[in-house]
């Protein structure tokens, strides 16, 4: 049992992991809703937020505030946070440091579906505009489950190696389909291409109120099982004779990550790099924790997709990138480094 200093030490650790997170999180909202083609300050940012209280401000900021910049930074916010959590639990579940959101090949199955919709041109009369994110989200799920599926048919302890093999394999079945419908496009090649390098302008409202339900069902259910996931990092086998009913927590776990991941890439496209980066950092900060490891990958993954876009609409203003580029840009090396110096620390990983 850790001694009293020891104790100390760690909550300081975490204490400070959420102050810094939380900052970095209020001064990216501040710079994503005042960065754009019209600067605004951020006094006048909390005027608009908090009408009445920092006195009057323009009716043209306040529209430009509250109808394209907020629901833009909230979306962004919510994509960054349910792609951040879901690395986090894939990587303590897997134990593998290469684990994200991808790995399963939920992002493929909702990419698979979304192009499917640019490429037929379909539009559910019960759904309307809301036919894209919904064939998005029952992709990802879709192919999670054929992930389980095979996974237990090949193993029925679905050993963390098989869940991989079969996702790593499903994600490039699914790919080979993205290409045909791509290579057999005419007037829908530009815009499946955007969608694919992902988004979050140009969404609005409703595709925040569409992101959030799951992702509090998907947060909720990890935080829920953060004890298992720390439990894990010992080894199924040490799960076992702690009493844990491993097969079912593990169907749970990656449950709720793929309902995070299939509602971001319904809502924003592919966008790579966020889930398996930023838990690595939040480690670093705060600890392997997974009590606080997942809220805290939440709150970072969140603030750096807030930055990266405002980085996308900026950097070539008034042309705007694409925030997957972007995020690859800055997650690749970034997560070169860290598997660099991972293998120095550990030689016999390489």
């Amino acid at each position: 049992m850790p001694n009293l200093s020891t104790r100390n030490t760690t909550k300081n650790r975490i204490v400070s992991g959420y102050i810094i997170a939380l900052t970095v999180l209020a001064g990216a909202l501040l710079v994503g809703i005042g960065a754009g083609s019209v600067k605004i300050s951020p006094a006048d940012v909390l005027r608009i937020l908090v009408p009445g209280s920092f006195g009057e401000v323009e009716p043209t900021l306040a529209h430009i505030v509250m109808e394209i910049r907020l629901p833009r930074v909230l979306l962004a916010l919510f994509v960054g946070a349910s792609l951040a959590a879901a690395g986090a639990a894939f990587q303590g579940l897997l134990r593998n440091p290469l684990a994200d959101p991808y790995t399963l090949g939920a992002s493929s199955g909702a990419a698979v579906g979304a192009v499917a919709v640019f490429y037929f041109g379909l539009t559910i009369p019960l759904l309307g505009s809301f036919t894209l994110p919904a064939a998005a989200i029952l992709g990802g799920m879709a192919s999670l489950y054929l992930v389980l599926l095979f996974a237990r048919l090949v193993s029925r302890t679905m050993a963390v190696e098989t869940i991989i093999l079969v996702g790593i394999i499903l994600s490039s079945f699914l790919g080979s389909f993205i290409s045909l419908m791509i290579a057999l496009s005419t007037d829908e090649l530009r815009q499946i291409i955007n969608w694919l390098m992902g988004s979050v302008g140009m969404r609005g409202w409703n595709y925040v109120a569409l992101i959030i339900p799951f992702f509090a069902a998907g947060l909720l259910l990890l935080l829920f099982h953060w004890r298992e996931l720390n439990v894990f990092a010992f080894g199924e086998e040490s799960a076992r004779h702690l009493g844990i009913d491993v097969k079912r927590k593990k169907q749970l776990i990656v449950t709720a990550a793929a309902i995070l991941t299939g509602a971001a890439v319904a809502v924003s496209g592919m966008i790579g790099f966020v889930g398996l980066v930023i838990p690595h950092f939040v480690r670093i900060l705060a600890g392997p924790d997974h009590k606080h490891l997942l809220p805290l990958s939440a709150i970072a993954g969140g603030a750096f997709l807030i930055l990266a876009d405002v980085a996308a609409r900026t950097i070539l203003a008034p042309q705007e990138l694409p925030i997957g580029v972007i995020t690859a840009l800055i997650g690749a090396p970034v997560f070169g480094l860290i598997l660099v110096s991972k293998l120095k620390k550990s030689p016999g990983l390489s």
